[in-house]
């Protein structure tokens, strides 16, 4: 009970930081506490400190990844795709994504993350963050989007017994000698999660009660 608890905790404080976070923002602005976290206890990331219970690790982030997998997408599957173009205009929203765009790039991140954890380039048309200017209708942007979560599920898969350094990627935040598989995904879902928020701002305002939150 006390783990079931500790993964509800952590999942709404994480939304809370998704709804709280600019349209505008950057992966910096997220991490630097973490970044002083390990600034402070640099022993963690060398020696036997670095070996992992990789199933257990494994397990955790699957249970997280399923339910991060779940809203997300069913709120992506909630917008009509009439809607996929909808960017909010009263107050402080010039210049912001539209709901489609917010999915894609939500998918684009996802992928660029699995691979830098997987030590794989990133896929095509995924670099900028932007995602594939092929992509455009709801269909292909919710297929885009599962195969981004199918990508980190098989980064997840792949973390060993020990939490080797990988090469950094250019869109994270983590410093060259603590670029991990384990802090990428776990980057990941954090990144995704912002989104969420926003996605589920954007449906309301278009009088849409997201799945998860429906009785």
């Amino acid at each position: 009970m006390r783990k079931v608890c500790l993964l509800v905790t952590v999942s709404a404080g994480l939304i809370c930081v998704g709804v709280a976070c600019a349209q505008t923002e950057k992966p910096d602005s997220n991490a630097a506490a973490a970044q002083a976290g390990l600034a402070a206890h640099p022993d963690k990331t060398t020696g036997d400190a670095a070996t992992l219970d990789a199933g257990a690790e494994k397990r955790a982030l699957l249970i997280f990844l399923k339910s991060v997998e779940k809203q997300i997408v069913s709120a992506a599957d909630a917008m009509p795709a009439v809607k996929y173009a909808f960017a909010p205009e009263d107050g402080e929203f010039k210049g912001v994504r539209t709901f489609g765009q917010q999915v894609k790039h939500l998918a684009a991140t996802n992928h660029i993350l699995a691979a830098a954890a997987l030590g794989e380039e990133p896929p095509p048309g995924a670099g900028d963050e932007a995602g594939p200017e092929s992509v455009r209708t709801k269909a292909e942007i919710l297929s885009y989007l599962n195969e981004s979560f199918a990508h980190l599920r098989k980064a997840i898969d792949a973390i060993g017994e020990k939490n080797v350094v990988v090469k950094s990627s250019p869109i994270s935040p983590l410093p060259a000698k603590a670029t991990t598989p384990l802090g990428l995904t776990v980057e990941a879902m954090i990144h995704a999660f912002n989104h969420y928020g926003q996605m589920v701002a954007y449906l309301r305002m278009n009088g849409i009660v997201p799945p998860a939150s429906r009785p």
